[in-house]
């Protein structure tokens, strides 16, 4: 652009610079509404995906419940070879019973090491920043 474009408030074109600024603006307007709308079109097919995968994680999960119970029940089976029905039964039952307690016993210790949940360690951090600011600016 030569200066007298620039003097004239002239682009390169012949149009007037408020145009080419309008322009522009409407342009990116434009070009973010039509980015929104892939980022929305992206995101519902991601959600359609994701929940046909959480459906699929929970058919899986049954499917291993029951093979669980199966396998209690072969257990069960193959102590009563052994012993009487009612006591094979009841050693499995007692087993089962104690995991049950043990994995209770562990969840309620992680549960209680969460707990309070706030960020404790981020808000130690921030504090200590705050009170580093606030000296650096009393000097």
């Amino acid at each position: 652009m030569s200066t007298a474009d620039h003097r004239s408030g002239h682009g390169t074109a012949g149009e007037p610079v408020g145009e080419l600024v309008a322009q522009a603006s409407q342009q990116i307007s434009q070009l973010i509404r039509q980015e929104l709308r892939l980022a929305q079109a992206e995101m519902t097919q991601k959600g359609k995906r994701f929940g046909v995968g959480g459906g699929l994680f929970g058919g899986a999960g049954m499917v291993a419940f029951l093979a669980l119970q199966a396998l209690v029940a072969t257990a069960i089976a193959a102590l009563a070879l052994v012993l009487p029905v009612w006591a094979s039964a009841l050693i499995v039952t007692a087993v089962l019973f104690l995991t049950a307690a043990v994995l209770a016993m562990a969840g309620k210790k992680q549960v209680g090491q969460a707990t309070p949940p706030v960020p404790e360690q981020a808000i130690d951090s921030v504090k200590a920043d705050m009170a580093e600011i606030k000296e650096r600016a009393h000097r």
